[in-house]
C-alpha cells in the first residue's frame, strides 16, 4: 500500500492557514474518520476558553477550516479542535533526545493519519514545521526557535474531559521558546489522558514531561534522553498500560544504550527509519506501524524527515526556509507493508 504526505507551505494569517488546510484535506478520507471517532457534540464555550487562556489564534485557524470545507463552526470545533476527544488506544512512538538533535518515530495506523507535514509561518505566533494530527495539531515538530517536542501515549488512566496532546504540542510550538517554555506550559495546559512529552531545545536542555490529568513530572538529563510509551517517575508507574509495557522497556533498553558511544545526526536517524531497526514496526493493523521519522540537528538547523520505508529522506534547510525560501518537495512517498 503506497502511503504518501501532502507538504504544505503556507506563509499568512492564521485564518488562511486554517482555510488552506481545509482545502488540503476536504477531499480525504481522514475527514469522514474523524467524524467518526469524535463526539457530535461537546462545549464549545468551555473549548473556547481554554484555546482563549492559550492560544486564541486557534479559534481563528477552526474558523478558517470551517469556511473550506462549508461546515458550522461548532461542526469544525467537534472534528478539529483535540478538545473532549472520546478516549482511543495508540500504542507506538519512541524518541532520544540529546543536546546536537532530536530523532523520533511515529506509530500507529494509516487509516487515523493525517498524511499532511506543514511548514507554517503565521503573522502572530512562531513559524514551525511538523506533522499534522487532527488537522490543526502536530504529531511533533520544530519550531522558529529551535524548540522541538512530540507524543508518547502511555494510557487512558484518570482519563478527563481537557485538551488532546496534539494540540498542546501545537501551543508549544507556536507560544515556547525554550524546553524550559515547553514545561511550564505543559503544567498549566488541561490535559485529557496520559502522555509523555519529548522535548529539546537549541541550548541543549532536553526533557521528557510526563503528564496525566492530575500531576505532572519532569525527567532531564545532561547528555541523552529517551522517550518511549510508559511513565519511568515512580508516582506515576501505576498509570502504565501492561500489556505494552514490555515492547516499550525493550525500545528504551535499547535507547539507552546509546548513552555510551552517541551516533552521529545522520546516523541516529537511520536507526530509526531503517526498517530492519528495532524501533520500526509493521504491525499496522494493531495501531503499532511506523509511519513516519523526524529529526532536527541544533546546530545544522536542519530538518530530516522521511516516512515509512521510503527510499529517500528529505532534508530541509529550515533557516532558509524561515528567511523566505520554500522548499521544492510537494509529497512525501513511502510504503506501508502490513
Amino acid at each position: 500500500m503506497k502511503l504518501e504526505v501532502e507538504i504544505l507551505q503556507i506563509r499568512d494569517s492564521s485564518y488562511q492557514i486554517g482555510y488552506q488546510t481545509g482545502e488540503s484535506i476536504r477531499n480525504k478520507a481522514i475527514v469522514n474518520t474523524f467524524g467518526l471517532i469524535t463526539k457530535s457534540k461537546i462545549d464549545i464555550n468551555n473549548m473556547k476558553n481554554i484555546y482563549n487562556t492559550f492560544a486564541p489564534y486557534l479559534i481563528e485557524e477552526l474558523e478558517g477550516i470551517a469556511a473550506s470545507l462549508h461546515i458550522p463552526f461548532s461542526k469544525a470545533a467537534c472534528l478539529f479542535s483535540g478538545y473532549d476527544v472520546p478516549k482511543t488506544e495508540a500504542m507506538g512512538c519512541s524518541a532520544v533526545m540529546t543536546k546536537d538533535y532530536y530523532v523520533r518515530n511515529y506509530d500507529f495506523g494509516p487509516e487515523l493519519y493525517d498524511g499532511i507535514f506543514s511548514m507554517v509561518q503565521p503573522e502572530n505566533t512562531f513559524a514551525s514545521a511538523g506533522y499534522n494530527l487532527q488537522a490543526i495539531g502536530r504529531h511533533d515538530g520544530v519550531n522558529e526557535y529551535g524548540l522541538t517536542i512530540g507524543l508518547h501515549f502511555v494510557s487512558n488512566i484518570d482519563y478527563s474531559v481537557g485538551l488532546s496532546p496534539w494540540i498542546s504540542i501545537r501551543m508549544i510550538l507556536d507560544t515556547c521558546k525554550t524546553s524550559d517554555d515547553a514545561i511550564q506550559l505543559l503544567k498549566e495546559i488541561p490535559h485529557s489522558a496520559c502522555y509523555n512529552f519529548s522535548i529539546g531545545d537549541n541550548h541543549g536542555n532536553i526533557a521528557v514531561v510526563e503528564a496525566t490529568p492530575s500531576n505532572v513530572f519532569v525527567r532531564q538529563d545532561d547528555e541523552l534522553l529517551s522517550c518511549v510509551n510508559h511513565f519511568q517517575i515512580d508516582e506515576l508507574k501505576r498509570k502504565n498500560r501492561q500489556f505494552s509495557e514490555e515492547s516499550s522497556l525493550k525500545r528504551n533498553k535499547y535507547l539507552q544504550k546509546f548513552k555510551d558511544n552517541k551516533p552521529s545526526y545522520h546516523e541516529m536517524f537511520n536507526h530509526f527509519s531503517d526498517e530492519q531497526s528495532p524501533l520500526f514496526f509493521n504491525h499496522y493493523k494493531e495501531l503499532f506501524g511506523t509511519l513516519h521519522t523526524f529529526a532536527y540537528s541544533y546546530e545544522q538547523q536542519t530538518i530530516l524527515t522521511s516516512v515509512a520505508r521510503s527510499n529517500k529522506a528529505m532534508e530541509i534547510n529550515f533557516k532558509k526556509w524561515l528567511n523566505g525560501q520554500n522548499i521544492k518537495d510537494k509529497i512525501l512517498y513511502g510504503i506501508i507493508e502490513y
